[in-house]
């Protein structure tokens, strides 16, 4: 009895991050311009959206198939990693910097070596 109870709420909460991530990743994808994608030199916007949307329908409409899962989860990860920070610098809000800056600002402001 507390095993069944442990096996449903991880399968639940496994169903509930997954999708939670698959559904984060196709938003994403389908927000940027298709141009982004050719800039940053990665797949175009056709092949994510069609990954990660079969990710997306796998994860609703096939949860016990955890193969499956996994190898979308992996598409997502590779996009989330891989392929948005690509994009975020080519549409000009990548470093994380906010307020511009320059690649020798430290933590604190302008890093002068010691001058």
């Amino acid at each position: 009895m507390l095993m069944d109870r442990f096996d449903n709420t991880l399968n639940l909460l496994m169903f509930l991050v997954f999708t939670g991530f698959a559904v984060a990743s196709f938003v994403i994808a389908a927000m940027v311009r298709e141009d982004a994608y050719r800039a940053a030199d990665k797949q175009t916007k056709k092949f994510w959206l069609i990954l990660l949307g079969v990710n997306l329908a796998l994860n609703l409409f096939l949860p016990d198939m955890l193969f499956l899962l996994i190898a979308g989860l992996i598409a997502a990860i590779v996009f989330m990693v891989d392929v948005r920070p690509a994009l975020k610098q080519v549409m000009g809000g990548g470093g994380g910097r906010r307020g511009g800056g320059s690649s020798s600002d430290g933590p604190y402001g302008p890093y002068n070596g010691g001058r």
